[in-house]
């Protein structure tokens, strides 16, 4: 979820509901390094305000219904991943809502030749919808991370009216939604129920750790081949062949299967550096040259040419 449309809007409605819950939403702004008109934001500063706003709350539902006590998704989490399967995952996740105070019930059905998960968000007055969409981005991305796959909608229902950012929710689902629907639904190919859960005990503590960013980053967990290569690169790899090593396939497969999916090992890089940059000028005093060698340009002038090209401002005047 690295679009900067998608992030913008996502921080413009958090800092709205800090504002209902009457914080002090200026200086939490500040301290996360986001600009005064929210825009230009990293993922990681959406994350950072997400998590802000659980700790100010005391709630992960941001107050905006039940009180959903912190660390609700943590054991919503832990109690699905030991399951065999995706079917057995899906319905420990209908019990564990069931019991877990502040979860929204969740059903699971299966209408041949399609699974449906039902999520009841009918308690939340949440009249920006981000507390109902987060829910339903923690059991999509959930469910793909479990078994390692893309999980495709077929379909996303959603029980409100088409909003101002109803683009977004394909890059953030990968499926464009029905509004005015009767409930909120994820709608996959039963075909993937019995796919095992392939998580080890490992990789579970690490994706707890990394909430709420794990389920902000990508929308299928790497079986998407630019996330995983967005992984490489944020870790410093970013020659084409040193990737396509890494991924045991050849630069040239790398390319022709980027182009498929609609990008290249260029946009990628350019996207992680812009984050980088973003990031660096919001919350440190790092001179724009410093910065400019630490991400790879050979002069500054380049970099200044790149940041105006990303955000349309120089780094100096978002600075």
């Amino acid at each position: 979820m690295d679009d900067p449309a998608v992030l913008d809007a996502l921080a413009q409605r958090l800092a709205r509901i800090g504002e209902r819950r009457n914080l002090d939403v200026p200086a939490l702004l500040r301290r996360l390094g986001i600009p005064p008109d929210r825009t230009g934001v990293t993922r990681q500063q959406v994350s950072g305000l997400t998590r802000e706003l659980w700790l100010q709350t005391d709630d992960e539902l941001f107050a905006l219904g039940p009180r959903a006590p912190r660390g609700l998704f943590r054991l919503v989490v832990r109690s699905v991943a030991p399951a065999p399967d995706l079917r057995t995952a899906l319905h420990r996740l209908e019990e564990a809502a069931d019991v877990l105070p502040g979860m929204p019930a969740v059903a699971v059905r299966a209408v041949a030749p399609l699974a449906e998960v039902e999520i009841d968000v009918r308690q939340l007055d949440d009249p920006e919808h981000v507390a109902a969409e987060l829910v339903a981005i923690v059991v999509h991305r959930l469910l793909g991370w479990l078994t390692g796959q893309r999980i495709d909608l077929r379909e996303l229902r959603l029980p409100w009216p088409k909003p101002d950012h109803a683009p977004h929710y394909e890059l953030v689902f990968g499926r464009h939604p029905q509004f005015d629907a009767d409930a909120l639904v994820l709608s996959f190919d039963g075909k993937l129920l019995p796919a095992p859960v392939i998580r080890s005990e490992a990789e579970l503590a690490e994706f707890l750790e990394d909430q709420p960013d794990s389920w902000l980053a990508t929308r299928d967990y790497g079986s998407a081949l630019a996330d995983q290569v967005r992984a490489i690169v944020e870790q410093g790899t970013v020659a084409p062949d040193d990737i396509a090593d890494r991924l045991g396939i050849s630069a040239q497969h790398l390319r022709r299967r980027l182009r498929g999916e609609g990008t290249s090992i260029g946009e990628i890089r350019d996207g992680v550096r812009r984050d980088v940059a973003i990031a660096s000028l919001s919350r440190s005093d790092e001179s724009i040259e410093k910065l400019a060698q630490r991400l790879g340009f050979s002069e500054a002038s380049a970099f200044r040419r790149a940041f105006r090209r990303w955000t349309g401002q120089a780094p100096a005047d978002y600075r």
